[in-house]
């Protein structure tokens, strides 16, 4: 309520929160805790070694600066107080890596020689792996697009980078367009079948 008194009347707020308004004022007048205090006082604190960083430090470098400048704080409090204002570092986690060649698999041909261009549809068709973070891990979507186009002529999502996830969306490229004599284009990935970099589908 606090936050949105300037935007909304306190009166209407309490009223739908259902909360009394001699209560939100005892609140909003009583003066700050030791705990809070001391809350924003190491608020101050991260702020500064977060600057610092160049907005770089998360929260177990900041932890650790803090620590070294005489504060006896937890991780945990570093974190919720940095989650709670919004202060965050720079992630330097890597994803997977989706084209990393089967060792002694021989070097396919490339009908392509970095000459990425075609005079009509279904010619040259190029595929590529882009990974997508969940919650529950990372979803993989292989995709076979039509360089004269440039739409998306085959699609597929999953949960692997086995061969299946290249070969389905190879297969709706071929389903959907049904060419004769397209180029199949790809990078040497770690997939069976596909560490090549150009073939015939």
């Amino acid at each position: 309520m606090k936050a949105h008194q300037a935007h909304f009347p306190i009166a209407v707020m309490a009223d739908v929160l259902q909360v009394s308004r001699s209560g939100f004022y005892a609140w909003r007048d009583r003066p700050p805790s030791a705990r809070a205090e001391r809350d924003a006082e190491i608020t101050e604190a991260i702020r500064a070694s977060h600057a610092e960083s160049d907005g770089s430090y998360g929260a177990l470098r900041i932890h650790e600066d803090l620590k070294d400048e005489g504060f006896r704080v937890g991780k945990k409090r570093v974190a919720r107080l940095m989650r709670e204002h919004g202060i965050v570092g720079v992630t330097r986690r890597r994803g997977p890596t989706t084209t990393t060649r089967q060792p002694g698999t021989p070097q396919g041909p490339d009908l392509v020689e970095r000459d990425f261009s075609a005079d009509g549809p279904d010619q040259l068709w190029v595929a590529d792996i882009t990974y997508v973070p969940t919650g529950s891990g990372f979803l993989y979507l292989a995709v076979v697009l039509d360089v004269f186009s440039r739409r998306i002529v085959g699609w597929a999502m999953a949960g692997h980078l086995r061969t299946e996830l290249l070969l389905a969306a190879l297969d709706m490229a071929v389903a959907q367009r049904k060419p004769t004599g397209v180029v199949h284009h790809s990078d040497h990935g770690c997939q069976p079948g596909f560490n090549r970099s150009s073939q015939h589908p």
